[in-house]
């Protein structure tokens, strides 16, 4: 057996661990074991990562090209060559019919670094196209930009994972890491071991909360008003660190002005927390000689996501809890490559090192090392949901190269974004399974995976890490570098797309030098003797940089800025149509949409479909009961789960997890109304109507699909939903086509 160290495919704490393979020859399953010395996750592993292996077979996978010969037709094994010139001819007919930007791409968070990188030099320098965005854009963009707005960069976490657990005290804001990233909870338990406090804002009382010294529950999209009335009683009861505001800060008077509007009482009409719960947090955070403040999607997934981030970044600056040891502002960033996903070209405004497409000297010098003029480099595209929204119309986006994202599942208004998908006239979807997206594809290219291939990810701490090759990937599968490599080729740019990942990563460093997000003085030699080096690192005598901001903030004068911002309500609110609010996330044994972990047993055995939670107040209002199916509805769609009922949530709110497709789908639901600034959708927080569903054990469902047809009436979780709507009957039986096909697909593969 040979064993290798490399890291989790999953979320951005990128945990070390070790497999364990089969000698060349021997047949044998792979091995997931603990890797102590690796010091983010020190061992610990979650049931996402210690069964990560087991997507690594042949059952469970991809491991062929499939062709779509005919719209309407069957998806159909093809050689590599069918696939790819299928897919050039696609591309190359699309631009010359409709122009470069009627060609699109869409990344994803989990790409690693190379593959983000090289994915936007193939939309600029191949495709020419502006139209390049990825998933990411759903996740950390609103803390990406009140980060930059705050102090000129943006790097999730601006200090090692270590240093949360020797502050004296967290406000952690929407986050709930027991069940998002289990592993990084011992951080907040030894905090609380060292004496510090925890304060965590959620309108759920989750595991994360349980762990709580105070828990604030605020109504859904509310996190706004009740940062500005933290900062109102910090000023009137006078906890300012007046020295580091004059000192390192600027714009203080005018975050003031907008603070002092928002006093206790109005907050507390505003948010449901009471006036004396949030002296008790102000009290709590200021009183303490070092603190933080961790935010992560409920914050951010919001159409003032910037604003709100920012408004609790005031918080850290006006107590002086930034730029000092023990003391900042951070983001729990979600995805595997969440942090380098953003940082290196696959947004549709950037270029790689985290400069702007928009800047002459930026565009100069990355067109230097891609051997282009920077006139030959489109401007800025359209933002994710934009693009998707694109899809099939006239001005918008006519082909799409997709790798590594699953918006049939994911995107915000997601019955919309799935009708857009099918108007494409070519859908290309590289993936290592057949994923809701990927079967709706012309052409389906299977991926190597993570253990598969080796290449950088850069984890939420900004720590650059090397994931290493543990296995060959299945005869019929192959890396996302080499088919770049190789669709380059055949639309007339033979060079300048390495497959091999430690040659991309060297043109990468060339790429980022001088940029904020600089890997100049990163090598993968360097990796593996160091764990991982901190960016920015921008020469290899250079030690990296694990604490930013100790001496300036990255602004052109040094200092910190604070955001004048005042609440504004959500997108959509509560009224006598819709009149709960509904709010959705992750559990712990299922991952984003679900493609990779709902093929795990052990994950699904523990995690085996979606649910609606509701307060025993709902329920019994509702008349429902435990397990009881309830239709939530929104103005986009409709969703049907059973019912969860506890007390841990509001009871004017309704939560559910958005890690399935079909007619539990969460984000058939959700609100894409923008963020002005990072173009983030609202997914945290919409109107909806709940309402029980007549129901009775249904016969004769798909076996594994958790949906059934029967008689007409669409069927959930081996129940048939009486009265259910057409549209919900269609997509319900459509769902349980699909996963019949994938099981042929499946078992085919499985025979290979």
């Amino acid at each position: 057996m040979t064993t290798t160290d490399t890291h989790c495919p999953y979320c951005a704490l990128q945990c070390g661990m070790r497999l364990r393979t089969p000698d060349a020859g021997r047949a044998g399953a792979v091995e997931v074991l603990e890797r102590p010395d690796f010091p983010v996750n020190r061992g610990a592993l979650c049931g996402k990562g210690r069964t990560a292996a087991d997507l690594l077979g042949p059952a469970t996978r991809l491991t062929a090209p499939l062709v779509r010969e005919r719209r309407g037709g069957e998806l159909r094994e093809a050689s590599w060559d069918q696939a790819l010139d299928r897919v050039a001819a696609g591309l190359a007919r699309t631009r010359e019919r409709h122009g470069a930007d009627a060609v699109g791409v869409f990344g994803g968070g989990g790409l690693t670094n190379e593959k983000a990188y090289l994915l936007g030099k193939f939309a600029r320098v191949v495709l020419r196209t502006a139209n390049i965005d990825y998933n990411g854009r759903f996740c950390m963009s609103s803390a990406a930009a009140a980060h930059r707005r705050a102090f000129g960069i943006d790097r999730g976490l601006p200090f090692p994972m270590a240093d949360i657990a020797a502050t004296g005290c967290v406000i952690l804001v929407g986050a709930n890491p027991a069940e998002t990233m289990p592993p990084a909870l011992r951080y907040f338990r030894e905090l609380k071991e060292n004496g510090g406090r925890l304060i965590v804002v959620d309108p759920r009382r989750t595991r994360t909360a349980e762990l709580a010294d105070l828990h604030l529950q605020p109504v859904p999209g509310t996190d706004l008003a009740l940062a500005l009335g933290l900062l109102h009683l910090v000023i009137a009861d006078g906890h300012l660190d007046e020295e580091f505001i004059a000192g390192r800060t600027s714009g203080f008077e005018q975050a003031r002005a907008a603070a002092m509007v928002h006093w206790p009482e109005r907050v507390e009409r505003l948010t449901g927390v009471a006036a004396p719960q949030l002296r008790a947090a102000v009290e709590m955070f200021a009183g303490a000689s070092t603190g933080m403040v961790l935010t992560a999607r409920g914050p951010e997934q919001q159409s003032k996501g910037t604003d709100t981030v920012s408004a609790w970044i005031n918080l850290c600056l006006a107590t002086g809890k930034a730029g000092r040891p023990g003391s900042g502002y951070g983001c729990l960033t979600g995805q595997g490559n969440g942090q380098g996903g953003r940082e290196h070209g696959q947004k549709a405004d950037q270029l790689p090192g985290y400069r702007s497409i928009e800047d002459p000297a930026a565009r100069a010098h990355v067109a230097r090392v891609w051997g282009v003029h920077p006139d030959e480099l489109p401007r800025s595209g359209r933002s994710a949901y934009e693009l998707l929204d694109s899809l099939g119309q006239p001005d918008g986006v006519r082909a799409l190269l997709l790798m590594g994202s699953n918006p049939v599942v994911s995107a915000p208004r997601a019955a919309h974004v799935t009708d857009r998908l099918g108007g494409l006239d070519l859908l290309v979807v590289s993936d290592l399974v057949l994923s809701e997206t990927a079967r709706l594809a012309d052409v389906v290219l299977p991926a190597a995976q993570w253990a598969e291939e080796s290449g950088t990810t850069t984890n939420l701490e900004g720590r650059v890490i090397l994931r290493r090759q543990a296995l060959r990937p299945p005869p019929g599968v192959r890396s996302d570098l080499w088919v770049l490599r190789e669709l380059a080729a055949r639309l007339g740019v033979p060079n300048g797309f390495p497959a091999d990942p430690e040659q991309a990563f060297e043109e990468l460093r060339l790429a980022s030098a001088g940029g904020q997000a600089d890997y100049a003085g990163i090598s993968y030699d360097r990796i593996r003797a160091a764990d991982g080096v901190f960016w920015p690192c921008p020469d290899e005598d250079h030690p990296g940089t694990p604490r930013l901001f100790l001496d300036r903030f990255a602004t052109p004068d040094g200092r910190a800025r604070f955001a004048a911002v005042s609440h504004r309500p959500a997108a959509e609110e509560p009224d006598a149509e819709y009149p709960w609010y509904l709010t959705t996330g992750r559990v712990v044994s299922q991952y984003q949409s679900g493609a990779q972990t709902r093929r795990v047993p052990e994950l699904n055995r523990a995690a085996p479909g979606p649910f609606v939670e509701l307060h025993p107040q709902l329920a019994q209002r509702l008349r429902v009961r435990e397990g009881e199916l309830l239709a939530v509805s929104s103005r986009r769609g409709r969703a049907v789960a059973p019912a969860r009922v506890t007390d841990t949530i509001r009871p004017d709110t309704v939560f559910m997890p958005f890690h399935w497709g079909g007619a539990g789908r969460a984000n058939s639901l959700t609100n894409p109304a923008l963020d002005p600034v990072s173009r983030m959708p609202e997914f945290k927080v919409c109107a909806v109507r709940v309402e029980r569903v007549a129901a009775r054990p249904a016969d004769g469902g798909v076996e594994g699909a958790g949906v059934a047809e029967v008689g007409g009436v669409a069927g959930v979780g081996g129940f048939a939903v009486a009265g259910a709507e057409p549209a919900a009957v269609a997509a319900v039986a459509a769902v349980a086509a699909v996963v019949s096909v994938v099981s042929v697909v499946e078992r085919a593969g499985a025979g290979r």
